[in-house]
């Protein structure tokens, strides 16, 4: 529990931060687009207004995963961060497709720019303080796996190379005078905050439609429970990530002649040896069992993943 509360702490520390960042540099990046009319310059402006409204549905987000289980809630609020982590990315594609518009209008009907060193200062600033807070971000993200915090920082990361972009075109502008190469940049950029969004939505979806773990993940999570005295084996293993810890489930095979007690035990054991592979910050359950008992397992009614087109084969025993 101590880890849960510490992982809570350090994603409202990110959130917090991330908030107060947007807030500051959103009024940069308008005031910079005002200042020059670059395209690219909108670009990285409407990505500061959508760094305001990401973050604030990451920050409330994180607020609701934190919450501590109810009666309508028994798995917790995990998800709500995957939830804010999707309506992210949902934001970023809007704006994406917008700037693509904005950007074909200004390459068929080019203008000049203005103040471009204002725009270069005003800029390199922006650059510096979001790199700052990708690096606290990715300090967060290492100690809690929030897929809130990770959403929120790929969408900083993409306003790096947002930022980066503009100075490249701004520089070139400035020493070429060409007209086009600002919207041909804006709408690279455009582009590229979409490629973003959709690997935010691929990701989201993997928590929201309780994808497995990963197989190796699954592979440490058997080896540690094998390793577990009185355990004969295990199979029925179900596993999901909610964001905000690991839920994991099984039957545990062991001699059918033990008393109560000792399977207990032996259970408790085994939930110990999986609970210490994520530090606490998982929900286990275990069914236990005699081992040597032909039942009906979920095992035997998955076929493996071959092709997309595979489907479950018939129960064994039914017709």
């Amino acid at each position: 529990m101590t880890g849960t509360k510490t992982n809570q702490r350090l994603r409202r520390l990110a959130a917090n931060t991330s908030f107060v960042m947007a807030l500051s540099l959103v009024g940069i990046k308008v005031a910079a687009w005002a200042l020059t009319g670059s395209m690219a310059l909108l670009a990285a402006a409407v990505d500061g207004v959508l760094d305001v409204c990401t973050s604030a549905v990451t920050f409330i987000g994180v607020r609701y995963a934190g919450r501590p289980e109810d009666h309508n809630h028994r798995y917790g609020h995990g998800k709500g961060e995957t939830l804010a982590a999707f309506l992210q990315a949902l934001l970023l594609v809007g704006a994406g497709c917008a700037l693509i518009y904005q950007a074909g209008d200004k390459l068929i009907h080019p203008t000049p720019l203005a103040a471009l060193e204002a725009g270069v200062a005003m800029t390199g600033g922006s650059l510096t303080a979001v790199a700052c807070l990708v690096g606290l971000q990715s300090w967060v993200i290492r100690r809690t796996h929030s897929t809130a915090i990770i959403a929120d920082r790929q969408h900083y990361v993409a306003d790096i190379i947002v930022n980066i972009g503009v100075l490249v075109s701004l520089g070139i502008t400035w020493l070429t005078g060409w007209d086009r190469v600002d919207p041909l940049i804006g709408l690279s950029l455009s582009l590229y905050l979409i490629w973003c969004a959709v690997g935010i939505i691929r990701g989201a979806l993997h928590v929201l439609l309780d994808e497995e773990l990963p197989k190796a993940e699954r592979a440490r999570i058997k080896a540690a429970v094998r390793g577990c005295a009185g355990v004969v084996n295990l199979h029925d293993l179900r596993t999901r990530n909610a964001s905000d810890r690991r839920f994991i489930e099984f039957h545990l095979e062991m001699d059918g002649d033990i008393t109560v007690r000792a399977g207990h035990d032996i259970c408790e054991a085994a939930t110990e040896a999986v609970l210490a592979l994520y530090g606490g910050n998982a929900e286990v359950l275990v069914h236990a069992e005699p081992a040597g008992i032909d039942d009906e397992r979920l095992d035997r009614r998955i076929r493996p993943a071959s092709s997309p087109l595979t489907r479950p084969g018939p129960t064994p025993g039914r017709g």
